[in-house]
């Protein structure tokens, strides 16, 4: 619970805080994930620090990759401390698999990209692989780097 005596600060400085703008702050309230702020008598939005430590962890896990529905619960999770961290292990393990086969394709991607730009020779555009295997999937060698029809997902 937030004492009246707890110094407050603005959305602007609580966004520069953070490393984020107004907005996010904004749609971080609207969706749940920020209390509603307190207001002072002008009517502004005023908040404390604890809102900025949740912030900053909602804006450290959304830099991890996390969904905004991860972060959900592992707010929940944060909020109850004494909580055991099976469920947050198992969220966290789950993103890494997703990340990991993330990496998978793009490292399928990069192969391919370097394929094509090595078998380019460098003339014209009707004689150029990079747009002849562009325009066909069939010349890929990996089709589920780019969305292909096998692609992983």
């Amino acid at each position: 619970m937030q004492q009246q005596n707890t110094p407050t600060f603005g959305i602007g400085t609580l966004a520069q805080r953070a490393g984020c703008q107004v907005q996010t702050v904004r749609y971080y309230e609207k969706i749940g994930l920020l209390p509603d702020a307190t207001r002072n008598a002008g009517n502004q939005r005023r908040y404390h620090d604890a809102t900025l430590r949740r912030l900053t962890f909602i804006r450290h896990a959304r830099d991890f990759g996390f969904s905004v529905e991860a972060v959900r619960e592992l707010l929940g999770m944060a909020d109850h401390p004494d909580m055991p961290c099976d469920h947050a292990d198992a969220i966290a393990r789950r993103h890494l698999e997703e990340v990991e086969a993330r990496l998978e394709r793009l490292g399928a991607l990069r192969d391919e990209l370097q394929r094509m730009v090595a078998q380019c020779a460098g003339g014209r555009v009707d004689e150029c692989r990079i747009v002849e295997v562009l325009s066909d999937h069939d010349q890929c060698l990996h089709t589920a780097a780019h969305g292909g029809q096998r692609a992983i997902r």
